[in-house]
């Protein structure tokens, strides 16, 4: 089975699992699935935008990498079922961008391991 993404309508707001917040679409058209705040997502995939996984799990972000051509990437584990993968972060959505912030803290927590 190959990996491709899968786009079905699934760019709608939803509140944070982790800290609450109502997070809005992303504006450009594509699909926001973590909270700009805190930056926590919710296991939904098993291949990006099939919303195809029975976990449900809350996916915690665990570090952060660039990627050449999709720039910052967020690094998530489920706490619930340890299944692991990667979001390219929002830093430029005019509404609700990505916190800077929390991709540093992020960042940090996992150099000090």
């Amino acid at each position: 089975m190959t990996r491709r993404f899968v786009k079905q309508g699934t760019n709608s707001a939803f509140v944070c699992g982790h800290c609450g917040l109502d997070v809005q679409p992303l504006l450009n058209g594509s699909v926001r699935n973590h909270c700009p705040a805190c930056l926590h997502s919710v296991h939904l995939d098993v291949f990006p935008g099939d919303r195809a996984a029975d976990c449900g799990g809350l996916m915690v972000p665990v570090g952060v990498e660039s990627h050449p051509k999709k720039g910052w990437m967020i690094l998530h584990r489920c706490a619930t079922c340890g299944y692991e993968g990667r979001n390219k972060a929002a830093l430029d959505d005019p509404a609700q961008p990505d916190s800077y912030d929390a991709l540093l803290a992020v960042s940090s927590r996992e150099r000090s391991r």
